[in-house]
């Protein structure tokens, strides 16, 4: 059992403990098995390690040691054993006090009175530490399953926003490829009436060149018939006029 523990100390998971290190978590994971094969003791929920500020110094050796991993776990093994072995002692110092112990039994009575008072104060503070340490260990269980919850929950919200990702690019491409198609349907529609408006045109064209052929066929034989009769005698000049009744 560890009692090297400071009060209140903070205690640090394997991944904060390789994020702390700047090393990989399995890496953290080897040095500790190392360190445990070598009698290291860890503090442990279940099968998983807990890291103090000591058990961090222990791994940091580990990783910048240019020995063989084995001999530098022996040297924090030892330095665990030496802090353990310090903690362990309690020196007592026990003050001569038989001259001041009372000798009327009243007085006898009121101080053995106020040590069994003393005792149960403390019988009762201990059972209260069990019982915060027990409450301790549910905190610690629930915000380790609440910690699972909100991972597990993160990576599915990730998993869910990819697949929004992934869906909105295809609806993306979906629109921009219908647009396309729009346009392409819009512009092969004003081909359609260009074209008809050109061959409408050209109809036109030809209509209005039949009819200027036409009126240069008429033109043309008025003339020759107006030639003729100025070249006819006098006499037979009346029909002239003729030629501007029809």
């Amino acid at each position: 059992m560890r009692r090297d523990i400071q009060p209140n100390e903070r205690a640090f998971t394997t991944k904060e403990v390789a994020e702390e290190l700047e090393i990989a978590t399995p890496t953290v994971r080897k040095y500790g098995q190392i360190l445990e094969r070598n009698g290291y003791e860890f503090l442990k929920d279940g099968d998983r390690r807990i890291f103090v500020q000591s058990d961090i110094g222990a791994l940091i050796a580990l990783r910048d040691t240019d020995k063989p991993l084995d001999d530098t776990a022996k040297g924090a093994v030892y330095q665990q054993r030496e802090r353990l072995k310090d903690s362990n002692e309690t020196d007592i110092a026990l003050p001569d006090t038989y001259e001041n112990v009372p000798h009327d039994p009243n007085q006898l009575k009121d101080a053995l009175k106020y040590v069994v008072q003393e005792l149960a104060a403390t019988r009762e503070m201990n059972v209260q530490l069990t019982n915060d340490m027990s409450q301790l260990k549910t905190t610690v269980s629930r915000l380790q399953q609440d910690h699972h919850a909100i991972s597990s929950s993160i990576g599915n919200t990730a998993q869910k926003t990819n697949v929004k990702i992934e869906n909105f690019t295809k609806q993306q491409k979906d629109f921009y490829e219908t647009l396309l198609e729009q346009e392409k349907n819009h512009y092969e529609d004003l081909l359609q009436q260009e074209k008809q408006k050109s061959e409408l045109l050209q109809k036109d064209i030809k209509s209005m060149r039949e009819e200027q052929v036409k009126e240069w066929r008429s033109q043309n034989d008025f003339n020759k018939r107006l030639e003729e009769a100025i070249q006819k005698p006098k006499e037979k000049r009346g029909g002239l006029f003729s030629l501007f009744r029809k």
